[in-house]
């Protein structure tokens, strides 16, 4: 796919399911055969309709999800490796199979290395800790201050790096507002000084106004420290803006993936197409003459998925091929890969 030595994260047909109780079979089938990398200093960026399995794709490379199967590599080792426990039937229903036990490192060491920040601030901070024991918890998990003087440092620097006064550290998460508590969760993920961060919806929760305040705050950060991010979003122009490559997620699967500008000028798959035509366009005469693709019916349940290519209930080119094959997921040009039987 690329040159080895500035790969960070690479990804092989990596799988996540979740069991329901009470049923057979391998329940909710979040994230189906993703295969990816993450060049070291890059953004990529993860789009798609909500319950498409962005969130639990970026968990599960975290391994805050076990995996159900697949591969992740992190700087050339291998985190996790297992295969997968179930294999399709005859008449395409999945049967459960004994498979050797999945090869999985211990994650503490990495954890320094791997961050997320979550999606919505107040949920995930604590409200009985200060903000000051919220970031200063990393810190003395990880052992990285022995004395008091520095730690306490470390945490007014990180305060100050994402644009909050330093007595805030005695405050306690509810006193202030959503993008005040978004960048404290910005403070937490940075304090042990990883090099890769999954954002998982930073802004969602956020107005315009400070949506680009921190976009502009984590864009900042990137070239000051030399981050890494993996970017999920639904806001198809704020990913456009910070990502240097996109890729397009439905239904567990991926569609699309390439590089920002070639995806927002020559996207090739219908579903991409679809994502794009609902972007609003800032010229009134232009967007009147603008055709919007509007897809039919909802998006299918995981539990259940559609056979073939799971996007064909709703794509206005389906064939029967699309219906009975799994399109490949492989290149059509250089450095655009996209899952689709009409691409040949």
């Amino acid at each position: 796919m690329s040159n080895q030595n500035d790969i960070l994260v690479s990804v092989d047909h990596l799988k996540k399911y979740f069991p329901v109780k009470g049923l057979k079979g391998p329940g909710v089938r979040a994230v189906e055969d993703i295969s990816l990398f993450i060049r070291r200093g890059e953004t990529l960026g993860l789009v798609g309709e909500s319950g498409c399995g962005k969130t639990t794709l970026g968990r599960t490379i975290l391994q805050l999800h076990d995996p159900t199967s697949g591969k992740i590599v992190y700087d050339g080792e291998t985190i996790f490796e297992g295969e997968n426990p179930w294999v399709t039937e005859a008449d395409g229903t999945l049967k459960q199979i004994k498979v050797p036990k999945p090869k999985q490192v211990n994650m503490l060491p990495y954890r320094r290395k791997m961050q997320i920040i979550f999606q919505d601030p107040s949920a995930s901070l604590d409200p009985r800790m200060t903000v000051g024991e919220i970031i200063g918890e990393a810190l003395d998990i990880h052992k990285l201050y022995s004395s008091k003087n520095d730690r306490n440092d470390r945490i007014k620097e990180l305060l100050g790096k994402v644009g909050l006064n330093t007595e805030h550290a005695n405050r306690y998460p509810h006193e202030f507002s959503g993008g005040q508590q978004q960048r404290v969760g910005i403070a937490r993920a940075l304090a042990v000084n990883p090099e890769f961060i999954v954002c998982d919806e930073p802004i969602s929760a956020l107005d315009v106004s400070i949506q680009s305040q921190v976009v502009n705050m984590l864009e900042d950060m990137q070239e000051e420290m030399g981050l890494t991010y993996l970017f999920i979003a639904h806001d198809l122009s704020v990913v456009r803006h910070i990502s240097n490559r996109i890729g397009v997620m439905y239904l567990g699967n991926m569609m699309e993936l390439a590089e920002s500008y070639e995806l927002n000028r020559n996207p090739i798959h219908p579903y991409t197409k679809t994502l794009l035509s609902a972007v609003p366009v800032p010229d009134p005469q232009l967007s009147r003459t603008r055709q919007r693709i509007i897809l039919e019916g909802d998006i299918p349940s995981p539990m259940n998925p559609p056979t073939g290519c799971k996007f064909h209930t709703r794509c206005p080119y389906a064939t029967d091929k699309c219906r009975k094959e799994v399109p490949e997921f492989k290149e059509h040009a250089p450095e655009h890969w996209a899952a689709c039987h009409m691409l040949g």
